[in-house]
């Protein structure tokens, strides 16, 4: 959701620019809640600063002649996950500014349920959601190494559904575990069920253990390269990794689903 304010003065002959007329535009998805509004005084402290609020173009009958005022999404037969534009017009001239105060209430929100989720043997994942009711990514999550990984990202359609999704993913040797998370403005992750699929795959072999350019694997496939203090110095996807940029030492390197150890000469 994003929040800006737009600047318009009223162009009439002789009309003072303390007059002007200033927009607060919020704009965001319906999760069927209600705006809240502080609304200061007008100049000298006569009447009130807001004097006109619209939800998608359509004035509101709300009564905005209050120091605090609700601004009722409700009335406007909207469904969840819509979007809303909502602009709320105030004099140039108040004693502050009219607050909203609780704009996240326009923020998407993670409420999507998985109907169905598979992984073939060749990476292709497609799943199918219901219940989304804003815009917001899915993060693909495999497990390796002993922990989950971000292998992907698809955008979410929002919509109520079903949704259907696919994504292309590389599957490593043996049993592969994938699952979908979501993250909303709560900071706070939802993940789906695990999905499992056995792969035909073998595991690459490498070499040197000893290294002083580079190390070669059998077959592409996705590593990760830690220095002895835990700190993440390379990362990718393919068959060779140079390693010319390495300072001397150990590290720990992390490929298919497996965890070993070289020393860079």
């Amino acid at each position: 959701m994003k929040k800006h304010f737009i600047l318009g003065f009223v162009l009439m002959l002789g009309l003072s620019p303390l007059y002007a007329q200033v927009v607060l535009v919020l704009d965001g998805n319906y999760q069927g809640k209600n705006l809240y509004v502080q609304n200061p005084f007008g100049n000298a402290g006569v009447g009130f600063c807001v004097t006109e609020v619209s939800v998608n173009g359509n004035v509101t009958t709300d009564e905005i002649a209050s120091s605090a005022f609700e601004i009722d999404l409700k009335n406007f037969q909207l469904k969840l996950g819509d979007p809303v534009e909502v602009k709320i017009k105030y004099k140039g001239d108040c004693q502050g500014k009219p607050k909203v105060l609780n704009p996240e209430v326009l923020k998407p929100k993670s409420t999507f349920e998985v109907q169905k989720m598979d992984v073939a043997p060749d990476g292709d994942i497609k799943f199918t959601t219901k219940g989304e009711s804003g815009k917001l990514a899915f993060i693909i999550e495999q497990y390796r190494w002993n922990k989950w990984v971000k292998v992907g990202e698809v955008d979410g359609l929002g919509t109520n559904g079903p949704n259907d999704y696919a994504f292309k993913t590389s599957l490593h040797s043996g049993e592969n575990k994938f699952r979908l998370k979501q993250l909303d403005y709560s900071g706070t992750p939802r993940y789906s069920k695990e999905v499992k699929v056995t792969s035909t795959v073998a595991k690459p072999t490498w070499s040197p253990k000893k290294v002083s350019n580079e190390i070669t694997f059998s077959a592409e496939t996705m590593y990760e390269i830690f220095d002895q203090y835990g700190n993440l110095v390379k990362k990718g996807y393919g068959a060779v990794i140079d390693c010319k940029s390495l300072p001397k030492g150990g590290y720990f390197l992390d490929f298919d689903n497996a965890m070993e150890e070289f020393i860079k000469k």
